[in-house]
């Protein structure tokens, strides 16, 4: 069977929506499944990584990924990986992973190109010293994952799918200075109790 992008319910939509030539068009002029060259280029400047997992039930979170230019390691044009830093222990995107090993990734450059990158692939969990046994690594990128000391572990993405997110939408943003406190376990240095959860289910236990 070859290999077609896109899910069911795309197509389904497609047909509705009258969208069917358009959605062609991109899929055939703008994903692939693998990383181009100028892909691979792109993710290794880039800053921010936002993901999205499920569990074995469909139940979705998205999360947030920051690093320093380059965190995201770009294995070969079929694989890419990203470090793991100290959370709030919840392992909510994890959980999800050991429960389904499907991973969307989406990298915006806000700060120059205002442009992105979808990335939709099969994922794993990978300890350190794994990374040697599992995938095939060159050595002046494990050179670099192992100098990086704040990272836990690292998360293994084979790409099934790359493709454009356009600019049209995306705002060219400015770069301030911030002082990021890696690993720290300071309630203020990681937001407080921002939303006042914990006063509102204070509020909600007392009313019991």
């Amino acid at each position: 069977m070859s290999f077609q992008f896109g899910s069911n319910g795309e197509r389904e939509l497609q047909k509705r929506f009258k969208t069917e030539n358009s959605a062609g068009a991109f899929y055939r002029n703008q994903m692939v499944n693998y990383l181009t060259f100028e892909m691979m280029e792109f993710i290794k400047d880039q800053e921010m990584l936002f993901i999205s997992t499920a569990d074995q039930f469909g139940n979705c979170d998205s999360s947030f990924r920051y690093g320093e230019g380059g965190f995201i390691k770009v294995i070969n044009e079929k694989n890419l990986m990203f470090p793991e830093y100290k959370g709030n222990g919840v392992n909510a995107s994890l959980g999800n992973i050991i429960e389904n090993p499907h991973i969307g990734l989406l990298i915006i450059d806000f700060y120059d190109k205002g442009i992105g990158l979808h990335i939709n692939g099969k994922v794993s969990i990978l300890e350190l010293e794994q990374l040697e046994t599992t995938i095939e690594i060159s050595s002046t990128v494990l050179d670099e994952v192992k100098g990086d000391r704040y990272a836990q572990r690292w998360v293994a993405v084979e790409v099934e799918e790359a493709y454009l997110h356009c600019s049209k939408h995306i705002p060219l943003l400015k770069k301030v200075d911030k002082t990021i406190s890696w690993g720290t376990d300071d309630a203020k240095a990681k937001g407080g109790d921002f939303f006042k959860v914990k006063r509102y289910k204070k509020q909600m236990n007392n009313l019991k």
